[in-house]
């Protein structure tokens, strides 16, 4: 998120397209949305804080389990994507996630971080903001690039730091430079812990058997390769004075 553009930014530019392709295709349609909602398991009743909404496919998903979602984003066109899906069903706010959070403390029983992290220079203060706006006990779910994606991607050899890398996105006819952060497994589990969550699972799901006659390529892709990791955590409960 750091560089010459913010991740809002990067996505107002390709935002249409984005969520068009978003919404159906073997990445998120049915390899990564599946698997983060599976991990935060039944939300029926619950606050839930969507962090990085983007175009509101969560946070639909959220909504028709009978979940009471609050969404954030950075990027004025993406949620005025998700504003025109989720009309008055979820409350959107723009908002980055580096900063403090325009939310009270304890007001959400979990959060939903779906593949936002790998956009921040730093997980301690985001992670901190979560741990304040959750209950004790409250869950949060979060997925985000598998360090050996990145790996992979930026072409560095140093997997153990953390560093700023780029990639061309074309949707449609739009390009944008995205920049993400690579940092290894050890750093995401400790800064976990760091900020107070204790850990429930590490996963690295498979995709949806359905991949296989949709997108051969994708299939072979996500059942060969780390693409994506998954974490379930709970906010632990603050020490008795």
């Amino acid at each position: 998120m750091s560089g010459e553009r913010e991740s809002g930014d990067q996505y107002d530019a390709i935002a249409a397209a984005y969520a068009r392709e978003n919404e159906c295709n073997a990445w998120n349609a049915h390899y990564e949305r599946p698997a983060v909602l599976a991990l935060l398991g039944d939300v029926a009743s619950l606050r839930v804080l969507d962090a990085g909404c983007g175009a509101g496919a969560h946070a639909a998903e959220l909504v028709q389990r009978r979940a009471h979602v609050t969404g954030l984003d950075n990027s004025e066109a993406m949620l005025a994507i998700a504003s025109q899906r989720l009309g008055t069903r979820a409350r959107l706010h723009r908002a980055d996630l580096r900063e403090p959070l325009p939310l009270e403390d304890r007001c959400f029983d979990a959060v939903l971080a779906s593949l936002v992290m790998h956009y921040l220079p730093q997980w301690g203060p985001t992670l901190r903001e979560f741990r304040r706006v959750l209950v004790p006990g409250g869950r949060l779910v979060l997925s985000t690039h598998h360090p050996f994606m990145d790996h992979k991607l930026s072409g560095e050899e140093r997997y153990f730091a953390t560093y700023e890398f780029s990639e061309e996105w074309r949707k449609g006819e739009e390009v944008a430079r995205m920049r993400f952060w690579h940092r290894p497994l050890s750093a995401m589990v400790r800064d976990l812990r760091d900020a107070g969550f204790t850990i429930d699972a590490i996963d690295e799901p498979q995709p949806d058997p359905a991949v296989r006659e949709l997108d051969p390529a994708a299939w072979h892709s996500l059942t060969t390769e780390p693409r994506f990791i998954f974490f379930a955590a709970r906010a632990a409960a603050p020490a008795a004075a």
